[in-house]
């Protein structure tokens, strides 16, 4: 079992930034790919971001590239997502994620564990 733990949620104005951070425990010496999803109110859950246990391969869904970035430190079990630019349409309550296999995947289904979530609420 992983346990996942995100933080760096908040209340920010549009074109303000936030780092979110994901921390691993339990099975830590398995390698997992790691994924960023987010749900806003009355909308289904929505792909962000997913990063491979290389760090070599990355995924963003469109709407956030070039805004958003993924990132980990495999020694202390943590993936980052770095939001800049954040627009009123990016809240939401985001969610760290982890697949049974090393790799960077934007399929929901692929995920075996999933954090609780830290709020996003961007301000116009």
């Amino acid at each position: 079992q992983v346990q996942l733990v995100e933080s760096g949620g908040g209340l920010v104005q549009a074109g303000g930034s936030l780092r979110l951070s994901c921390a691993a425990s339990g099975r830590t010496s398995s390698r997992y790919g790691m994924g960023w999803f987010r749900q806003a109110p009355g909308k289904e859950r929505e792909f962000v971001a997913a990063i491979s246990w290389s760090g070599v391969f990355i995924y963003y869904v469109d709407s956030v590239k070039g805004r958003f970035t993924i990132s980990r430190d495999n020694a202390e079990n943590t993936v980052y997502l770095q939001m800049n630019s954040l627009k009123p349409e990016d809240t939401a309550l985001y969610y760290c994620a982890a697949p049974r296999s090393t790799r960077a995947t934007m399929e929901a289904d692929e995920y075996a564990y999933w954090g609780q979530g830290t709020q996003v609420t961007v301000s116009s």
